[in-house]
């Protein structure tokens, strides 16, 4: 009775209808039994209809909860699909590990392995580039005078003569070019007779006459649209660099319509951030990444003025000054030629099975290349023993090198093998060095073979975009 009149008391202030309405509702509910029981009904439907409601709710949320979750998994799992046949092994953080001693000789199939993370470690680089100075005597390497080829008569009259980019060296050619003395190799750039198209690889005048005045260079390339651009993180180069360092980025025009329509234009000057911009007409190669060792070797035939060169794969992001990138790795070890490690493998049995393993090129093409390099005495990497190198097989996408004529040699021998067998290569990389060093006992190559995770902590690694699909895929 008590609540009914503060209820009144409450109503005082409604009109006058409404509170007529409400006296009467209140004083039949107070007054009759029969009231009460209606009044617990009711509440007790209305709880009822709150919880129907109520698991309405949760049912459709954890429906869409799942929906989600299952969407979500399958594009996880394409992705991963997708990328286990496609992109390479540098792309993997986690890539599959393969116990070396359970390889055989005929590339079984590999056991069953964990997933290893990797990580970046301490790099010792200078604070700064003030008071940066080459050492006087760090050039003092192996000094031979080299040209190269650059043009082919038809050997034949046989109509079936095509011009190739790498040339048609013979198997003697190519022997010899492997001793260091003064003379003249293919190394890519090689046209055909007057009269046959071009073999590729054209580039406007203009950019050459800037790529003429290059003394260091930055390069990297993207074809085929098969990545995004990956500006150097500008607050972290130095001025000085800015100035006196070129960035080059290689693509085709398919590449720049598709970062353009991204907002990815170059400005008047040609640049997208640091990146100059320089379009490559008639790709020499079918095989996008065959087309991609062209300036990933050749640095020294594009820059021909140029001391020294950083190369990095467009998956990745520069994240240091690039002079003092050149000071760590070849002034302070004396090396005219630095490369990483790769992250997992050291042998390259080890590298073949793998290859086959995710179809990364024709088996046969791998085979017949692999059967070659034995029978010229491509030897096994041996943990136990004295390696010449720390590892036979690089992790191939950071490149920092002096343009010596060692360095020269051994970048036109490794584009020659490229173009000769597979664009794999990392099958290549030991038997070149170890086939140049072998036949110059007494002409040392200075290459140093840094950790990858050192590789790890100067640049920001990203996955492909896609990965273009290589001739012949098994």
């Amino acid at each position: 009775m008590s609540s009914g009149m503060a209820l009144l008391r409450n109503n005082a202030e409604l009109f006058p209808e409404r509170r007529v309405i409400i006296d009467a509702a209140l004083n039949s509910i107070t007054k009759s039994d029969h009231g009460s029981k209606v009044l617990r009904r009711g509440s007790k439907r209305f709880s009822r209809i709150t919880k129907q409601r109520l698991l309405r709710w949760i049912f459709l949320l954890l429906a869409l909860f799942s929906i989600y979750v299952t969407v979500c998994g399958l594009k996880e799992f394409l992705q991963a699909k997708i990328e286990s046949r496609f992109s390479t092994p540098l792309d993997l953080e986690g890539e599959r590990y393969l116990e070396e001693n359970s390889l055989s000789q005929n590339y079984g199939r590999p056991p069953k392995s964990k997933r290893r993370k990797h990580f970046p470690c301490e790099v010792g680089l200078l604070q700064s580039v003030d008071g940066l100075i080459e050492p006087k005597d760090y050039m003092n390497f192996t000094w031979v005078s080299q040209d190269y080829v650059f043009s082919e008569e038809k050997t034949s009259e046989n109509d079936l003569f095509e011009p190739r980019f790498g040339g048609h060296a013979t198997l003697e050619e190519r022997e010899n070019s492997f001793y260091v003395k003064n003379q003249t190799i293919h190394c890519g750039f090689v046209k055909g007779p007057p009269g046959y198209p071009s073999t590729g690889f054209d580039l406007d005048e203009n950019d050459k006459a800037y790529m003429f005045s290059c003394k260091v260079a930055v390069s990297s390339c993207i074809f085929g649209s098969s990545d995004y651009i990956r500006r150097p993180t500008s607050k972290l180069i130095s001025q000085y660099s800015k100035d006196n360092v070129c960035f080059v980025m290689f693509m085709d025009d398919q590449t720049l319509s598709k970062l353009s329509s991204e907002g990815n234009s170059p400005d008047e000057r040609g640049y997208i951030g640091l990146w100059k911009v320089v379009i490559v007409q008639s790709l020499p190669y079918d095989d996008m990444r065959r087309t991609g060792k062209v300036p990933k070797f050749l640095s020294h035939r594009l820059f021909p003025n140029s001391r020294y060169s950083i190369w990095l794969d467009s998956k990745m992001r520069l994240t240091s000054d690039p002079m003092l990138i050149i000071e760590y790795f070849l002034w302070r070890t004396k090396a005219e030629y630095a490369i990483s490690n790769h992250y997992d493998r050291h042998s390259v049995w080890e590298e073949v099975l793998q290859n086959k393993r995710l179809n990364k090129y024709n088996h046969t093409a791998i085979d017949e290349q692999f059967s070659f390099y034995e029978s010229d005495g491509l030897p096994r990497f041996e943990p136990s023993n004295h390696n010449p190198l720390p590892s036979y097989v690089p992790e191939g996408s950071f490149i920092v090198r002096a343009h010596t004529p060692m360095s020269n040699l051994f970048s036109c021998l490794w584009f020659n093998e490229v173009d000769r067998f597979t664009s794999r290569d990392q099958l290549s990389f030991a038997y070149t060095y170890l086939k140049l060093r072998r036949m110059n006992p007494d002409r040392p190559f200075h290459l140093y073979m840094f950790k990858d995770c050192e590789r790890r902590a100067l640049l920001k690694l990203f996955r492909h975009r896609t990965a273009p699909s290589p001739p012949g895929t098994a």
